[in-house]
């Protein structure tokens, strides 16, 4: 193998450390060679877009849970006969199941909300899955220990919830942020 061959053949590294490496740095695939400077950063803006779609997965998940539940309602409120209370005789029969539950000191473990249709429980559970796994992606990423390559991640991350985190639910509790699972 002559030195021209050689030098197009130069693997990627992998630090168990903190590092500041960019060439021959490799983005969680072999096939994501960094080998010059601007490949780096055009890798570095791509990382900062995946941490920006996975706040978006996030809240676009969240947004789609509350239409999915003021469709549901809707359709449940046309189901449920109301009794001479004016209240749904499904939520009568729910206070009745708690009630019973704590006077006889039994624990009820019923589910708290409504069955979501199956459409669209097909539909979360690929919303789910893609923010999973680019959760899981951006980690990996991570793990380069590459600080670089980190604050791609951090940066992308505080960017997307910096645009699309322009409210707080009502409830005032924060929703889970970017995390593996």
């Amino acid at each position: 193998m002559d030195h021209g061959a050689h030098n197009m053949a130069a693997r990627c590294s992998m630090h168990m450390l903190w590092n500041t490496q960019i060439i021959d740095t490799c983005v969680v695939f072999s096939q994501w060679h960094i080998r010059s400077n601007l490949q780096f950063f055009f890798s570095f803006l791509a990382i900062v877009a995946l941490g920006m779609l996975y706040e978006y997965l996030r809240v676009f998940s969240r947004d789609f849970d509350k239409r999915i539940a003021v469709k549901v309602r809707i359709q449940n409120a046309r189901r449920t006969p109301l009794t001479a209370s004016g209240r749904s005789s499904s939520k009568r029969h729910d206070d009745d199941t708690k009630k019973t539950g704590l006077l006889n000191g039994s624990r009820v473990t019923k589910k708290q909300g409504f069955a979501v249709p199956p459409l669209y429980r097909a539909m979360r559970a690929v919303l789910y899955g893609a923010s999973v796994g680019l959760s899981f992606f951006l980690m990996l990423v991570f793990m380069t220990y590459n600080a670089y390559l980190i604050f791609a991640v951090i940066l992308g991350a505080g960017a997307g919830h910096y645009i699309l985190g322009d409210t707080i639910e009502s409830n005032g509790l924060a929703d889970k942020g970017m995390t593996c699972h």
